[in-house]
């Protein structure tokens, strides 16, 4: 048990002030300098992208019989700007791996070797859970909300004058790209909880024993971020309240046992 203490150290080496300043600037200026390329990169294939967060919208309007499914924009620059936030979400995804890896190379050096090894599953589940819930947003809840919304149409027209949906291309792509980023961020919600565990913030008995009041809680997270129609907010609530159990499962696998004290014999 010694030993394994022993071997259980720091790898840092005692630095000023100062120097923990500029190694802090030169993560972050290698995380800008991802992002400012991935931005380039995504901007050139901002039309593609474009495309993509697009289809769910249009393969609803058409199956609702829309005669010419479109986004439209009303202000001259909008267009312009919308491909700058396009680019920005290409950019953020793209680069994500790579910022994450500099804010791991900037704590780690402050950690024990346990604590590397504990934390590192956590780090690889990171990419996996915000792409795992940005494609919930994408294949699940976008098509049940749009088509949800898509109802309200009169195509006929009471009196001949029809009802068509006819979203603008800036206000859509705003509600998609902040759903997409949204879901994915509460996909985090193991990681978080479980590292709140690890350093004895909380226990999987806490979380148990507070069950009742977290789903209360997270159906009323599901009410604010999800479209305002009951199916939607079922289809982000039912995943939180999963991540909830799976946060209770990995808080017990990582949360500190407690120490054994030896009885004389």
């Amino acid at each position: 048990m010694a030993d394994s203490q022993e071997n259980d150290t720091i790898d840092d080496k005692p630095m000023p002030l100062l120097d923990h300043l500029i190694e802090l600037r030169r993560r972050l200026m290698w995380s800008m300098a991802a992002f400012g390329v991935c931005f380039f990169v995504s901007y050139y294939f901002s039309n593609a992208i474009y495309y993509a967060l697009a289809v769910p919208l249009a393969d609803v309007l058409k199956a609702s019989g829309a005669p010419d499914p479109k986004l439209i924009y009303t202000q001259l620059y909008e267009a312009f700007f919308v491909r700058i936030k396009v680019a920005m979400f290409g950019g953020l995804f793209m680069a994500f791996p790579i910022i994450a890896t500099q804010l791991w190379m900037f704590v780690a050096p402050g950690l024990y070797r346990s604590e590397k090894r504990a934390l590192l599953p956590f780090l690889a589940a990171t990419p996996i859970l915000f792409v795992t819930g940005a494609a919930l947003a994408y294949f699940i809840l976008f098509p049940i909300a749009f088509q949800f919304f898509a109802g309200f149409q009169d195509l006929t027209g009471g009196g001949g004058v029809p009802i068509e949906l006819v979203p603008k291309v800036g206000e859509y792509l705003d509600l998609v790209m902040k759903m997409i980023f949204a879901c994915g961020l509460i996909f985090q919600l193991p990681v978080g909880i479980s590292l709140l565990a690890k350093v004895g913030i909380t226990s999987s008995a806490a979380l148990k024993r507070y069950r009742r009041y977290a789903i209360v809680g997270m159906l009323v997270v599901a009410a604010v971020v999800a479209p305002p129609d009951p199916v939607s907010m079922i289809v982000v609530g039912i995943p939180l309240i999963l991540l909830y159990e799976i946060s209770i499962l990995t808080a017990g696998w990582v949360e500190k046992k407690p120490v054994e004290e030896p009885t004389d014999a």
